[in-house]
Order: structure tokens, then C-alpha cells, then sequence
């Protein structure tokens, strides 16, 4: 604890040898150099004067010590930390999107605790694929492919060719996600999600990627044939048959449009499989 010794000066008080060796030896450098230029009847006053100074002041700091703070505390290295992460956090890209650009709301990287959805739920991610905000650039990517091929050539070009090619695209999307997704696996008992096997090798993890194509998991938690990708692909493209030219309408052109969507939900599968590896690396490391 510092001890304040506050001095009082009166008019009677004579000065002497002995006051100013105190004075001279206890002073600062500042002061002492001072006392070396003033007179001994100016010095007096300017000392008392000074301590007069210092005590007002350490008597406030005193009291601005003694008064509950308004100011906040420092942020601690916990609080900083946490900071940062939350920042972090925000800046990371969901884990629902892929690449930042394709929806990926059945992808489940917590394999430990795998509990069946409802049908509700089924049906939301279903909706949630077909429908979240980067479904309708994803849709104009393939419609401007599609476009580039001419793949139907009685679209035509232009903006208005432009928007039947995207129209078709973006259905062909949705109704086959609500037909995997939505409908067929509340009719099977079976499980939309793709649960992300994370570890082991390459290969290893790509072929169960491949794999999923073609086993699912069912409600029983048993792996099951996976009729809902598969079936319901086939019917999503044989409703497309009701909005693309009756010149393209056959059954070799439904094929081929089954096919496709297969291999892309293939090559999706691998992507869900390793996105997580490459977030973290990204984001994390």
C-alpha cells in the first residue's frame, strides 16, 4: 500500500542546512538540478509547491482506483480465441453446400449416431436440394451446357432459348430430387442421406462412394438395394418426357437421361465423400 505524507508549509517555518541535504538527497534528478540554480528563498517555495502538485495528483489516481471501473476488462486469450474461432466460423463454407455452389443437404458426415428420418423430414430434404438458393444458378450452369450442345435444337437460341433450357434443366433437377429424396424413400422405408465413410484410403473411400449409388440404408438400419435413386431417376426421366420436344421423346433419349443422372449422382457421391477432407484443409490447418 503507498502511503501519501502530505506537508504543510506555515509562514514561521526557517530553513537550514540539515532540511536542505534532506531535501537535495531525496529529491529527483529534475529537482536536484534545480536546487542547484534557484536561491535558497525561491527553492523552498518551488519544492512545496511541487509536492503540493504531486500529492493532488496521486490523491486522484487514488480515488479514480478506489471507484468501481465503467471501462470493460481486456479481453481475455479465451475470449480473444473464441473470437477468432466464431469468426472462423462465419467465414467457413457450409457444410451443405459443396464447393460453396451445390446443394448438399443429404449428406451426413456424423455416422455414430445415424437415427432414421421421418417422412417429413425426408420430404424437406428433398425440398431443401431442389429449392435452396444455389439450386437456380446450379440449373443455369446446366442449362447453359445443354444450351451450348444444342442438345434441343428446337429451343431455339437467344434469351428464349435460354429460358426453355433452363426451365428443363431446373425441372429435371427437382423432380428428381423430390422422386430420390422425397417420395421414394417415404414409400421404401428407405434412408435419402448419404453418410460419409471418412476414413481410409482413396480408393477405398471412392468405391464406397460408387457404392451408394446402388445400397442405401434402410429405416431397420439394414442396407437395402437402392431402389429410390435408381427407380426413381427412371421416373423423374420419364416425366421429363411432358415438357422437352416431342422430337426428342423416345425411349433411347429417356435412357440416356436416366444414365446421365446416374453417373452425375455418382460423381456427386465421391464429391460429398471428400468435401469435409477438403473444407478442413482449407479452413482449419
Amino acid at each position: 500500500m503507498r502511503k501519501i505524507i502530505s506537508c504543510r508549509m506555515n509562514s514561521g517555518w526557517q530553513t537550514n542546512d540539515k532540511l536542505f541535504m534532506f531535501l537535495h538527497q531525496g529529491a529527483p534528478t529534475c529537482i536536484n538540478l534545480s536546487m542547484l540554480r534557484l536561491p535558497l528563498s525561491s527553492f523552498v517555495p518551488a519544492v512545496f509547491r511541487a509536492l503540493l502538485s504531486f500529492n493532488l495528483l496521486v490523491g486522484g489516481v487514488v480515488v479514480i482506483g478506489q471507484e468501481p471501473s465503467t471501462l470493460t476488462d481486456a479481453p481475455s486469450a479465451n475470449q480473444t480465441q473464441s473470437g477468432r474461432s466464431q469468426h472462423a466460423q462465419q467465414h467457413e463454407p457450409s457444410k451443405n453446400h459443396i464447393f460453396w455452389i451445390i446443394p448438399n443437404y443429404r449428406s451426413d458426415e456424423n455416422s455414430a449416431e445415424i437415427k432414421p428420418l421421418t417422412s417429413r423430414a425426408k420430404m424437406k430434404v428433398a425440398l431443401d436440394d431442389s429449392f435452396d438458393p444455389s439450386a437456380f444458378l446450379v440449373a443455369g450452369i446446366f442449362a447453359g451446357l445443354s444450351m451450348a450442345q444444342k442438345q434441343y435444337s428446337s429451343f431455339g437460341t437467344g434469351g428464349q432459348g435460354f429460358g426453355k433450357y433452363y426451365g428443363g434443366a431446373f425441372a429435371d433437377q427437382a423432380i428428381g430430387n423430390i422422386m430420390t429424396e422425397g417420395l421414394f424413400p417415404v414409400a421404401l422405408h428407405q434412408d435419402p442421406r448419404y453418410f460419409v465413410k471418412g476414413t481410409g484410403g482413396l480408393w477405398k473411400r471412392t468405391g464406397y462412394a460408387v457404392s451408394r449409388e446402388f445400397i442405401t440404408r434402410g429405416d431397420d438400419g439394414r442396407n437395402h438395394f437402392n431402389t429410390s435413386e435408381l427407380a426413381g431417376n427412371a421416373v423423374a426421366a420419364g416425366i421429363s418426357n411432358l415438357y422437352y420436344p416431342a422430337a426428342d421423346r423416345s425411349l433411347g433419349n429417356t435412357a440416356n437421361k436416366w444414365g446421365q443422372q446416374i453417373a452425375l449422382d455418382t460423381f456427386f457421391n465421391v464429391a460429398k465423400e471428400f468435401w469435409p477432407d477438403v473444407r478442413n484443409k482449407l479452413f482449419r490447418h
